[in-house]
């Protein structure tokens, strides 16, 4: 049995009335000997099928709670399909079917990766509120800045009232804090209709520390872990049903709540040996419900590993998805423009590191790691394929949250440096995706914060982010703790800053590299060997060709001359040419976009 809501498989909706209808409650519980079915104040029986699924036809009223008793258990469990929680992942579940009569986006056609740009947020700290209602209030500001996809960090149920969104234990509920499931939908739709489409990030490699009782109902877990935890039985014995729990819930982002996009998290976490490895059979099933619904419908990995397999078609052997984040890119740019060599930085920093990192999309292509101590990654096929495959940053929230105290890059780099970075990722021919409140490099820190109810396992959390980076040389006193609440609330971005000063200068600059984006086929042209790169190491200087446009950038603190000449289009720093126009003098710490 591969239904997708295990809750109930109804023909039709009970959302839009209150009276009791008969509902099919079906859970995949192979462990226990018996389950009953716990309904408001009611226990019912429920009969248990050769395969494992439990079931039971009881009448239900749209808004009943329920959970299952397994064996002699005195308290019910959550269901592991769970559409609602609203009195969080240890309580009884909530019955809920997306009301199909609230969209409004009919006339919703998709968008394709390729071309786009993507904004990724926090709901909990995106506004003052944290919620999908006030993030709704801000979607303007989106249309405006010229992103054409908003990407949401887990939303999934979660212990405790605010969180990363990482440690989820039910992955088909919706954060109640958020506004729970109806709140998704609203902010969904709210986005197609302003021409934004929605990437959801889920995470299918590990579940979270509090909450999680799926080994009780069957073997959802397997031998070994991750750096997160048990690994999830993937490939092992009785595979079958925990590989449709994960492969269900994508496919629900999709079908039931409109979302364009999955970004998988930390795809290299997942432990499956079978011929067809999960992201492959998600691929499948992915492309087969886009055909259905006519829309386009992506999936974006999140790998360390350097694999262009995960991005290389099924017809050449590889998954078949569509993107991939690459953190070389980012660590190229941020190296050479900061100068910060620690961690994964050690083998960049150089302009020829740079320069072949923006030309292949990987600076570890089958080369030496020293982070890693060994070789790592593969090669990218740039004949086949795009650029458009990779989506590249300056940062994200693993690069800000993941520093002992969640500084930004403009807490400790120009304005000037700031554009450069800008001008890098988003007039490349890689998918250029933004961390929420760059675009006017926020002030306000995004710091690693959680709200473990349970005071040990916050206490092991705090005492385990000040170990970790105590190693690498921070000072344990500067770390803050995730579970004050204060961290949560420093991390909330501060929008009075938009029209202040150098807010508002880099602001105009992003707006204006997206429209440029939009405006020129050379931007989007995601072909690698039309990519030229010149650069001069000593002089700090390097120059990106995308046909007639020319990205010149000087990483140096003192102004330049750049054999190249040309038009502006867009500069931080008023620039000058000779008299010939075949040469450029730039600022230090600035970017200029030639035509010639």
């Amino acid at each position: 049995m591969t239904s997708t809501a295990a809750t109930s498989t109804a023909a039709t909706s009970t959302a839009a009335t209150s009276s009791a209808t008969t509902r099919r409650f079906q859970v995949w519980a192979p462990s226990p000997e018996t389950v009953r079915l716990q309904l408001d104040d009611s226990v019912h029986p429920m009969q248990r099928s050769s395969d494992g699924w439990w079931h039971a036809d009881v009448d239900a009223t749209p808004n009943s709670r329920y959970g299952y008793l397994l064996d002699d258990a005195d308290k019910a469990l959550p269901d592991p399909r769970s559409p609602r929680q609203p009195d969080g992942v240890h309580e009884l579940s909530q019955l809920f079917d997306v009301d199909p009569t609230l969209w409004t986006d009919a006339a919703w056609t998709g968008r394709q990766l390729p071309g786009s740009s993507i904004y990724e947020l926090h709901i909990g700290t995106f506004t003052d509120e944290g919620t999908f209602e006030a993030a709704i209030g801000k979607l303007d500001h989106l249309v405006e800045l010229g992103v054409s996809f908003i990407e949401i960090m887990p939303v999934n149920g979660f212990n405790g009232v605010h969180n990363w969104g990482y440690d989820g234990v039910l992955w088909y509920t919706v954060h109640e804090e958020y506004g729970g499931p109806e709140g998704l939908q609203r902010l969904v739709d709210a986005c197609h209709g302003r021409g934004i489409g929605v990437v959801l990030d889920v995470v299918y490699n590990h579940l979270g520390p509090s909450g999680n009782y799926l080994e009780r109902f069957g073997p959802y877990m397997t031998e070994g872990a991750n750096s997160w935890g048990q690994a999830i039985n993937y490939a092992d014995a009785d595979s079958g049903e925990v590989r449709r729990y994960a492969l269900d819930n994508a496919l629900r982002w999709f079908s039931e709540f409109h979302i364009d996009a999955l970004r998988l998290d930390a795809v290299h976490a997942i432990v499956d040996h079978t011929a067809v490895h999960l992201l492959e059979q998600l691929s499948i099933e992915t492309r087969t419900l886009s055909a259905h619904l006519g829309r386009p419908l992506t999936l974006i990995a999140e790998s360390d590993l350097n694999d262009p397999s995960l991005i290389t078609a099924r017809s050449g052997g590889g998954y078949g998805l569509d993107a991939q984040w690459d953190d070389d890119i980012h660590h190229a740019i941020h190296a050479a423009v900061s100068g910060e060599r620690q961690g994964y930085y050690g083998d960049f920093g150089s302009l020829q590191g740079l320069a072949n990192t923006l030309r292949q999309g990987f600076f570890h292509a089958g080369t030496y790691s020293s982070f890693r101590g060994r070789i790592h990654g593969r090669p990218l096929d740039t004949r086949r394929i795009p650029a458009s495959s990779l989506v590249t940053y300056t940062t994200t929230h693993d690069q800000v949250g993941n520093r002992a105290i969640g500084d930004r890059p403009g807490f400790y780099l120009s304005p000037g440096q700031l554009a450069i970075k800008a001008a890098l990722v988003l007039t490349s021919p890689y998918t250029p995706m933004l961390f929420m409140g760059e675009e006017w490099g926020a002030s306000t820190p995004f710091q690693f914060f959680t709200s473990h109810p349970e005071p040990e396992l916050g206490k092991a959390t705090a005492e385990g982010r000040k170990a970790e980076f105590a190693e690498h040389g921070w000072d344990k006193s500067d770390i803050p703790d995730p579970q004050d609440p204060e961290t949560f609330t420093r991390s909330k971005l501060n929008w009075s800053e938009l029209g202040d000063g150098d807010h508002a200068r880099l602001l105009a600059v992003y707006r204006d590299l997206l429209r440029l984006r939009r405006d020129r086929t050379e931007l989007t042209d995601p072909w690698l060997d039309h990519v030229k790169v010149d650069y001069d190491e000593d002089a700090k200087w390097i120059v990106v060709r995308r046909s007639r446009l020319s990205v010149v950038c000087n990483l140096s603190e003192s102004a330049v001359t750049v054999p190249v000449g040309g038009s502006p289009l867009l500069e931080w720093e008023p620039t000058t040419s000779d008299e010939t126009g075949s040469v450029t003098t730039i600022p230090g710490h600035s970017v200029v976009v030639l035509e010639s």
